[in-house]
């Protein structure tokens, strides 16, 4: 049956060409985009993988900028530090000349307070957008540790935490240490002494204990021994001190006294007075095996807000001037240039391991850009072949429904 009213071959033809130029305009799209999904409506699963991919890689990006800002400042910090090192390193043959008794060992030390003053500079000039890792006198708490954020950990459930590489700060200073000021707020909280005085083979052996309560930093101590007048320390009152740094423990505090303790009765030649030190606790013990009139009194004092040595402070005594001054200073100048060369070391493999991550970013942002590519980009080859084919499908059902719709024509004839 034929109708003028209904044209079903029409109809059909209509249908094909308008599917062809939909396809037509998705393929058009695809190469004049370079990609196969570019909203939602295209793929709403792909779409969303590819943006929280996206998403990622101008995490890792910033990432990238924040390691390399961190590798600057610890390459700044490193250098001073060789840089250090190699003037002590100076120093020390200066105080191995002052050893021989026809030197002019006035102008030695004039040469080492210089050295000592380049030092001091080269230390507080070591700084980095305002950062600077060879001081660590600080007292706020974390001031020990620079964070550098390094890496952004996806869970399963779709959960962002940051990772950071933590720089511990090196000290490299020549400042001297400041007691604090501040009484702590109540006695023992940061030093204790278990007897106070007749040390000795008729006196008790005291027990000094710490507390790190100074994590913050600025915790001072000190131990002050005094001698009887028999006794080989004489009846001046000696005083061993230390302020604590960001991040010290108690075995920090109680290996710092304790080594000045023990340096200064060896200097002295005292041979009746002992420290010894429990290995877990860091507690000093004092005993003293002189006579029995040889006693030795042991005080102790605590207070904040103190501001801790740098690590090079004890360049100041470093006084050749004559031949005790250079013996003294031979033996101290071996630590003060141990002391640099494990600041540097540290720095070093700081340094190495932000250069590490900082290539591992970049690899990782490359393979996360590969992997949006795969699922969004448009393969080029492909839709140009299907351009052409979609083109010829037009054209044909171009064609088809214009013979569709000359067919109601032929019904004209039937009523000549």
């Amino acid at each position: 049956m034929s109708s003028i009213l209904t044209n079903n071959s029409a109809m059909v033809a209509l249908q094909t060409l308008k599917s062809i130029n939909s396809d037509l305009g998705k393929i058009q799209s695809e190469i004049s985009t370079g990609k196969t999904v570019e909203s939602a409506k295209d793929n709403a699963a792909t779409w969303a993988i590819s943006k929280v991919m996206s998403s990622d890689v101008e995490g890792f990006r910033a990432i990238s900028d924040s390691l390399s800002l961190g590798q600057s400042t610890v390459g700044v910090a490193l250098d001073a530090a060789e840089g250090i090192t190699d003037l002590l390193t100076e120093i020390k043959g200066k105080i191995v000349n002052s050893q021989e008794e026809n030197v002019d060992r006035g102008k030695i030390q004039t040469d080492i307070v210089a050295l000592r003053d380049q030092i001091s500079s080269i230390a507080g000039a070591a700084q980095f957008n305002g950062l600077n890792l060879l001081s660590n006198t600080d007292n706020t708490e974390g001031s020990g540790t620079a964070s550098i954020l390094s890496s952004l950990d996806r869970a399963g459930d779709g959960t962002i935490s940051p990772s950071n590489i933590d720089v511990s700060k090196q000290d490299l200073g020549t400042g001297a240490a400041e007691f604090g000021a501040t009484a702590v707020a109540s006695a023992g909280d940061l030093i204790a002494v278990s007897a106070a005085s007749a040390v000795g083979p008729a006196g008790a052996t005291p027990v000094i204990s710490f507390t790190a309560d100074g994590a913050a930093g600025g915790a001072s101590y000190r131990i002050t021994l005094t001698g009887a007048a028999a006794n080989e320390w004489g009846t001046t009152a000696v005083n061993f001190e230390y302020v604590a740094r960001d991040g010290d423990t108690e075995m920090d505090v109680s290996n710092n006294l304790l080594k000045q303790m023990n340096d200064y009765a060896t200097a002295n030649e005292f041979t009746n007075t002992t420290f010894t030190q429990d290995a877990t606790t860091g507690a000093i013990t004092v005993a003293n095996t002189g006579a029995a009139a040889d006693t030795l009194g042991v005080a102790v004092a605590e207070n904040l807000d103190g501001t801790a040595a740098g690590g090079l402070a004890a360049l100041a005594d470093i006084d050749v001037s004559d031949a005790d001054g250079a013996a003294a200073a031979l033996a101290s100048i071996e630590g003060l240039i141990q002391t640099s060369i494990d600041a540097a070391a540290s720095l070093g493999s700081d340094g190495k391991r932000i250069e590490t991550q900082n290539e591992f970013v970049g690899k990782l942002m490359d393979g996360l850009k590969s992997g949006i590519g795969s699922l969004v980009d448009a393969d080029m080859e492909a839709a140009s072949a299907k351009l052409q084919a979609l083109q010829t499908q037009q054209q044909l059902g171009v064609q088809a429904l214009s013979i569709a719709n000359q067919a109601p024509q032929t019904i004209l004839s039937l009523f000549r």
